[in-house]
């Protein structure tokens, strides 16, 4: 997708920025109102971010713009002003989606991937929480706590059964460093550390040592995937 965020805290708009191009996604950024109008109204996007509390022109008001010239861009708010009334307000100036600070980067893309597929008239996809998770011949069960691989039991710490448990439930996706930061150590910021690197290499020393072929990879300059030989890309 082509994603236009405006967004006037710099630190903020440069992590939303930097997990979305990891992402896969094509991403622009500008810091004030004005700016953002302008961008939005003569450039194709997908979808709009939009913070509600803009210099020069707020951001209900930029929406209420962009649509009384006939753009439907799907906008997605995020602010801090999160209470009913405010996200009434959001929606009624005709933004199509609305995200309160503070966010999980999964959360927002998923809201995003949403509203793309909206934009480009999909259905999207349902399917409930599984309990057992299972790829290629390795098998994680979430009740018990347990995993094994070809049939053989493999002792996790929690942090690795949890670093699993995220690259199996996206098998054959790549999981970028701030989507794993997110998901596994529910961390909203790039500490600066090895932190995921270290953790990889013990799983694979659990998961990939002394099997017939490995299912943990890296992906130089994106992140990491859980794939078989013959499903990787």
């Amino acid at each position: 997708m082509h994603v236009l965020v405006i967004e006037d805290d710099r630190d903020a708009a440069g992590y939303m920025a930097k997990g979305l191009k990891e992402s896969g996604h094509n991403v622009d950024v500008v810091h004030n109102g004005k700016e953002g109008l302008l961008l939005a109204a003569g450039a194709d996007y997908d979808v709009l971010v939009v913070d509600r509390m803009l210099p020069e022109l707020d951001g209900l008001n930029m929406v209420k713009t962009l649509r009384a010239t006939g753009n439907q861009t799907p906008v997605l708010f995020v602010t801090a002003l999160g209470d009913v009334d405010e996200r009434v307000k959001g929606l009624r100036s005709g933004g199509d989606d609305y995200l309160a600070k503070p966010y999980a980067f999964s959360e927002l893309l998923a809201r995003l991937e949403a509203l793309g597929r909206r934009k480009a008239g999909a259905a999207p996809q349902g399917g409930g929480p599984e309990t057992v998770l299972r790829y290629d011949d390795l098998v994680l069960d979430l009740l018990s706590r347990r995993v094994e691989r070809s049939g053989k039991p493999i002792d996790l710490q929690p942090r690795e059964f949890k670093l699993l448990e995220v690259l199996m439930r996206h098998a054959g996706q790549v999981m970028t460093r701030t989507m794993l930061l997110e998901k596994v150590w529910d961390y909203r910021f790039d500490p600066q550390t090895n932190v995921i690197d270290v953790h990889i290499s013990r799983l694979r020393q659990k998961i990939d040592r002394g099997f017939a072929h490995p299912l943990i990879h890296t992906i130089r300059g994106a992140g990491y995937s859980l794939r078989a030989p013959d499903k990787a890309a």
